[in-house]
C-alpha cells in the first residue's frame, strides 16, 4: 500500500517509517499539518497514520480536509495518539477518523490493523465498482425504457383521447402502465373509447397493450363494428398473453347521430351514466376479461343505450375503488358515486371525483395503477370541434373511375359478417370520395341497417320510443339474428366519371317486404324522438335519395365536380 505517515516527533515517525518499508509499503513523511495535507493531494495514499496533535493545522483538521476530499473513495484514517479520554477519542472519529494506534506503538497490532483496513478498502473498492456497473445498468435501463414508452405511446396514444368532449386521469404505479385507454374516430364519425386494465404492473403488464391497440386502432378507422373489434382483440390475446394474464376492459362507442351508446364490459367495475338533470344509471360488467376465453366461447354481445347531448359516460379501472387511506380502507364504489351525485350535471366531474380520491388516499402510496375517463356526448353541431377519423389509405398513383360492383349477401351470413369496411374500402380507391368518406361510410351503414333490420328482420323502428323500447327493439334484434335462416342484401355500387363531373350511385335491395316510404320526408329535421333519425340522415347527406317499389330498394346518389387532373 502506499501509506501517509504524518507525525511531528522524528523518533515516531522513523520508528513507523521503518516498519511499514520493511514490510513492503511505500511510505510518504509529513511533519506537520499543512505538509500532511500537500503531501495527500499530491500523492493520493491509500491509508494515513495521523497524529492528534501536530502544529500548524491539528490532526483533526487535517482529517477533515482528507475525508473531503476522497469523498466516496474509502482512505482509512488512523489516528497516532496518546489520548485516553473519552471526549478526546470521540472528538477524532468525528473528524473522520477511522481508529486508533496507541503510542508506544506495537508492531503486532499495526501490521493487524493495516491489513484489516486493506481487506475493509478492497471490499469498498470492490462495492464501488459493482455500484458504478449498476448505475450503468441502471441508466442503460432507463434509456431503454424512455424509448419503450415512446414507441408504446406513439402506438396507444395515437387517436383522439385529447378531444374536447373527453377528459381522462391517469396515475401508472411504475414507469408502464397496465392500464389502456384507447379514443378514435370511426368513419362514420362515431366516437369509440377503450379503458382497459391489464393484470400485473410494469412492463409485463403494458406489453399486451400493444397488439391490443394496432387492432383497436386499424379496425375502428376501417369501420369495423364493436363486436368484431372485440372479437379481434380477445382472440390475440388468448393466442399471446401467458396463462394466468388477461385483460378487464370496457368500450363505448358513441353514436352523435343518432344520440345513443353502445357499451360492452368485460371485468372492469360499473360504468355510469350520467344524465344531464345529474341521474346516475350504473352499468354492470356482464362478460369475462379480454383473453380468457378461446374465439369459440368468447360473448361480444353489446347493449345499446340512449344518451342524449350533454349526457356522461365514467369508466374506472378497479385501483380507483381498490386505493386505500392510511387506515387502510378502500375508496370504494360507494364514495365514488357519491362523488358523481356531488357534481350533478356539472361537465367537471371528474375533476371533483379526482379531488374526493385524493382527499381519501392522503400521502398513501398507490397499490395499483389508477385510471378513469369521462366522455361527453355531442350534438350533431359541435361535432366539427373533434378530431377527424384518420384514413391508413395511401394515395393512389391511378385509381379506378368507371366501375361498376354488384354484392350479394344471403341467409346466415347477414347474421356473422359485416360488408361495410370491405365496401367502404372499395369506394375510398376512387381519390375524389375521401373527402367524403364519413358521409360515405354513414350513407352505407344507414342503407344496410335499414334493409337488414327493417327488411329481413322485420323490425319496427316504431319500437325505439324510450330507453325501455331500445332494449326491447335489441333483444328482438339479436334474437332475429341468432334465428335467421334466409333473406338476402344486394349492393350495387356503380362510379361514373365525365365532363359534367363525377358520380357515385349506391343501390341496396333487400328480401323484405318493404314499408310505407311514401311521407318519409314529412318527417322534422328537429325530431326529439328515437326512432326514424336514419332516413333524416341520409336525406341531409345525399344528393338524391331514391325509395322504390315497396321501399325495399333505396338508391342513393352523391355528385362532385371535375377537378384538375380527373379524367373520363
Amino acid at each position: 500500500m502506499k501509506i501517509l505517515v504524518a507525525e511531528d516527533n522524528a523518533t515516531d515517525r522513523l520508528m513507523l517509517t521503518t516498519l511499514l518499508r520493511r514490510d513492503g509499503h511505500d511510505v510518504d513523511q509529513a511533519t506537520d499539518g499543512y505538509e500532511a495535507v500537500t503531501l495527500f493531494q499530491k500523492g493520493r495514499p491509500q491509508l494515513v497514520l495521523l497524529d492528534a496533535l501536530m502544529p500548524g493545522i491539528d490532526g483533526l483538521e487535517v482529517a477533515r480536509r482528507i475525508k473531503t476530499d476522497v469523498r466516496e473513495d474509502f482512505v482509512p484514517v488512523i489516528f497516532l495518539t496518546s489520548l485516553q479520554g473519552a471526549d478526546e477519542l470521540a472528538r477524532c472519529l468525528a473528524a473522520g477518523g477511522d481508529d486508533f494506534l496507541s503510542k508506544p506503538y506495537n508492531p503486532v497490532i499495526l501490521r493487524a490493523k493495516i491489513s484489516a483496513f486493506e481487506r475493509m478498502r478492497q471490499m469498498h473498492a470492490t462495492a464501488q465498482e459493482q455500484r458504478d456497473e449498476i448505475r450503468g445498468h441502471h441508466e442503460r435501463l432507463l434509456r431503454e425504457q424512455d424509448a419503450a414508452r415512446q414507441i408504446f405511446d406513439r402506438i396507444a396514444h395515437n387517436g383522439c383521447v385529447d378531444a374536447p368532449n373527453i377528459d381522462y386521469l391517469i396515475s401508472p404505479k411504475a414507469i408502464f402502465n397496465g392500464d389502456l385507454l384507447l379514443a378514435s374516430r370511426s368513419p362514420a364519425g362515431h366516437m369509440v373509447i377503450f379503458l382497459g386494465d391489464f393484470t400485473g404492473h410494469g412492463l409485463p403488464a403494458s406489453i399486451g397493450g400493444i397488439p391490443l391497440a394496432e387492432i383497436f386502432y386499424s379496425m375502428v378507422r376501417k369501420g369495423f363494428g364493436m363486436r368484431d373489434v372485440l372479437r379481434e382483440i380477445n382472440a390475440k390475446l388468448n393466442e399471446i398473453l401467458p396463462v394466468g394474464f388477461f385483460c378487464c376492459g370496457a368500450m363505448a362507442r358513441l353514436d352523435f347521430y343518432k344520440a345513443q351508446v353502445e357499451l360492452w364490459n368485460g371485468g372492469l367495475p360499473d360504468l355510469y351514466q350520467i344524465a344531464g338533470d345529474g341521474t346516475l344509471h350504473s352499468l354492470a360488467s356482464h362478460h369475462l376479461p379480454l383473453g380468457l376465453e378461446p374465439a369459440a366461447r368468447f360473448e361480444p354481445e353489446t347493449q345499446i343505450r340512449p344518451m342524449a347531448p350533454g349526457d356522461r359516460l365514467l369508466m374506472c379501472t378497479d385501483g380507483v375503488l381498490e386505493a386505500r387511506n392510511d387506515r387502510d380502507e378502500m375508496f370504494g364504489s360507494d364514495r365514488l358515486e357519491d362523488a358523481l351525485r356531488m357534481g350533478g350535471s356539472a361537465t367537471g366531474t371528474l375533476s371533483l371525483v379526482r379531488q374526493v380520491l385524493a382527499r381519501h388516499t392522503g400521502e398513501t402510496a398507490l397499490d395499483d395503477d389508477l385510471s378513469m375517463v369521462e366522455v361527453r356526448m355531442l350534438s350533431p353541431s359541435e361535432i366539427t370541434s373533434l378530431p377527424q377519423a384518420q384514413s391508413s389509405l395511401v394515395p393512389a398513383q391511378t385509381a379506378p373511375r368507371d366501375w361498376r360492383l354488384d354484392y350479394r349477401l344471403a341467409n346466415e351470413t347477414l347474421s356473422t359478417f359485416n360488408p361495410l369496411p370491405l365496401l367502404h374500402q372499395v369506394l375510398l380507391e376512387v381519390p375524389e370520395l375521401r373527402p367524403r368518406s364519413g358521409d360515405i361510410f354513414n350513407i352505407l351503414s344507414e342503407l344496410y341497417a335499414n334493409a337488414l333490420d327493417h327488411g329481413v328482420l322485420g323490425l319496427p323502428s316504431s319500437v325505439k320510443k324510450s330507453s325501455a323500447g331500445f332494449a326491447e327493439y335489441y333483444r328482438r334484434r339479436s334474437e332475429a339474428l341468432a334465428e335467421l335462416r334466409s333473406g338476402e342484401i344486394r349492393f350495387r355500387l356503380e362510379s361514373q366519371f365525365g365532363s359534367w363531373g363525377g358520380r357515385l350511385t349506391i343501390r341496396v335491395t333487400d328480401s323484405g317486404s318493404g314499408f310505407a316510404h311514401g311521407g318519409h320526408q314529412d318527417c322534422p329535421a328537429d325530431a326529439a324522438t328515437l326512432h326514424g333519425r336514419g332516413i333524416l340522415l341520409l336525406e341531409r347527406l345525399c344528393d338524391e335519395l331514391h325509395f322504390h317499389g315497396a321501399g325495399n330498394d333505396v338508391e342513393a346518389i352523391l355528385r362532385w365536380e371535375v377537378t384538375d387532373g380527373a379524367h373520363g
